[in-house]
């Protein structure tokens, strides 16, 4: 079972692969894409469902749009920023069309945050976005309690769904409120494809593997509201999840020493990478002999993750492995460089925080597109 609202981890990606057929990212598809970003590279991006469908509108120059959102219960932190980071490259390289859900609703059933609360904390989230390259010109961003057309289709979807549907897909939730936001989800993915926003096209949901529940319940949704709505089935990637840095499997908000927040004090960052597990000897004469092992370190996979030069992570790899790098030093090296990524991408942040509130403001009093997109 997977459950897109818990903190546990996965830890054997080829059983998801088998158990839930999600299909293998091949290298045949990320040696067609044009441009293929580190996560595809790297094969971080290790499945999907339905990409051949995006990767035809890419190779095609055809119109297709990314979609993905950020529930507002907190800053943002390492997890947040793998989905982030492929909504830009979508929309960066290949001219998708953004769609940017703020989960309120969401963050009000699992968390109990009032919408007025999680309100700010998504003006902060946005400023984010914004700040990781985000073109709200070509993008909709919208709060999902706003969004009466998300509402309709939820409901609309929900007409075609049971209760044992519902715990086959998710489990028994002591909260019945979640049953009710995962159908919201499905109203959020399919809303690209509203005929408001140019009628039926792809769309591509990057997402970690833990939400693939969120995944199959809305393709099903689609095809049964094919004969209506004309829905394509939408795509999906899925990632890797970052473990945490303390060793659990997942990084979690509700365990502080497994990840950091952008805005998180460099002092506190560098002592949790400082205290991060690593997969180093127990003494520096058996890392001289033996060499480390990279696939146990958290350390390491910080760098795999948020480091953009393939060459540097590769040079760290083969140093730990041939027993050249030393822990402490790697350590001290790779929170130079995410220090120094943090201290950019705030500088950046601080400038974008009124666009994200006007942003937020306008379409929390009447949603509509931004421009660029045509309006309803």
């Amino acid at each position: 079972m997977l459950d897109p609202w818990s903190v546990s981890g996965i830890d054997d990606y080829e059983k998801l692969i088998r158990e839930f057929g999600i299909e293998p990212m091949s290298s045949d598809i990320v040696r067609r894409l044009p441009k293929p970003g580190k996560y595809f590279r790297r094969g971080i991006i290790f499945g999907h469902r339905g990409f051949d469908v995006i990767l035809n509108a890419i190779l095609n120059g055809e119109s297709f749009a990314v979609l993905s959102g950020i529930k507002p219960s907190g800053s943002f932190h390492l997890g947040s920023l793998t989905t982030a980071e492929q909504i830009v490259y979508y929309q960066k390289e290949y001219g998708a069309t953004a769609f940017y859900c703020i989960a309120d609703v969401e963050a009000f059933c699992d968390n109990r945050i009032p919408y007025e609360e999680s309100f700010e904390i998504a003006v902060n989230n946005l400023a984010d976005m914004l700040a990781l390259g985000l073109d709200p010109e070509r993008a909709y961003i919208y709060r999902q309690s706003e969004e009466k057309r998300v509402m309709d289709i939820a409901f609309e979807a929900g007409a075609h769904v049971t209760t044992a549907m519902m715990k086959a897909i998710y489990g028994e939730q002591t909260v019945f409120g979640l049953y009710m936001t995962a159908l919201l989800q499905v109203g959020d993915i399919l809303l690209p494809e509203h005929e408001d926003f140019g009628g039926p096209k792809p769309v591509v949901v990057p997402v970690g593997a833990d939400q693939d529940p969120h995944i199959r319940l809305t393709r099903d949704i689609a095809r049964r509201l094919h004969p209506h709505h004309k829905f394509v089935p939408p795509s999906a990637t899925f990632h890797r999840l970052i473990r945490g840095l303390d060793g659990s499997e997942k990084m979690s908000k509700r365990n502080p020493m497994s990840y950091f927040e952008l805005s998180e004090n460099l002092e506190s960052v560098k002592f949790k990478i400082m205290n991060a597990l690593t997969g180093g000897r127990p003494t520096i004469r058996e890392q001289r002999e033996l060499g480390g092992e990279p696939h146990k370190c958290r350390v390491y996979e910080l760098a795999f993750f948020r480091v953009d030069d393939d060459s540097l992570v590769e040079d760290i790899y083969h140093r730990c492995t041939s027993g050249e790098l030393i822990c402490g030093d790697c350590k001290a090296m790779i929170f130079e460089k995410i220090a120094a990524w943090i201290r950019e991408h705030n500088l950046r942040k601080r400038k974008m925080v009124d666009l994200a509130r006007k942003i937020l403001e306008e379409n929390s009093v009447s949603p509509t597109c931004r421009p660029g997109i045509s309006r309803p």
